[in-house]
């Protein structure tokens, strides 16, 4: 069931908290912030939270003003979540938390979901002298998503691109190793582990942001 833990502490922090801090909260709007997401999907992504474990979070952050549910129109006709305006607020503060968290190890058995190695893309590019400026088709696993320049910022959407300069189809784990060492797209691309269409210099454009 939904807990109703409460800090009791008048701090805005405390309070925060009582709405957030509870586990998985937080990697559910993560998951999130690229656009909406089915049940399925949010499990896929967050495989170590419980069907009910990520019920009960899905629950609460939605009687909390922070998700909200949909169902999409025919012929998908599925219910989706997605951020409301008062949950998409907690963008800089997941932001932040990655920065500081970046300085921790990372444990051998611990995963990337896409959206993970995706926020690490679009914070490397919003840091760079110059973002490329194509629009890419990105596959990671059975997800597609669109990564685009907008107002000088790198944007990506979880959505098909109409027209993509490039599209580029790998895991998550790939496309961080990629990001952290581009040079190693030809060997990823040679083993069959990425693959590719369009124009390749857009590709090591895009992966260049990152170093």
């Amino acid at each position: 069931m939904p807990t109703t833990r409460s800090y009791r502490d008048a701090c805005p922090i405390a309070r925060a908290l009582d709405l957030i801090g509870e586990r998985w909260a937080l990697l559910v709007v993560r998951e999130l912030l690229f656009g909406a997401q089915r049940f399925s999907d949010l499990s896929r992504a967050l495989p170590g939270a419980s069907t009910n474990m990520l019920t009960d979070r899905l629950r609460e952050l939605e009687a909390h003003g922070v998700v909200r549910r949909r169902v999409l129109p025919p012929p998908a006709a599925c219910s989706v979540y997605e951020l409301t305006d008062r949950g998409r607020e907690l963008e800089p503060l997941l932001n932040a938390l990655g920065e500081w968290g970046s300085a921790e190890p990372r444990s051998a058995s611990s995963s990337l979901t896409a959206t993970s190695v995706l926020l690490f893309l679009r914070g490397s590019a919003r840091a760079h002298h110059s973002s490329p400026t194509d629009t890419y088709r990105l596959q990671l696993g059975d997800r597609v998503w669109t990564v685009s320049t907008e107002s000088g910022q790198l944007e990506i959407k979880a959505e098909d691109p109409a027209a993509p300069a490039a599209s580029l189809r790998t895991d998550p784990e790939t496309l961080n190793a990629l990001l952290l060492d581009p040079d190693g797209l030809d060997t990823a691309i040679a083993a069959g582990a990425v693959h590719i269409e369009g124009r390749l210099s857009s590709l090591r454009r895009l992966l260049r942001v990152a170093t």
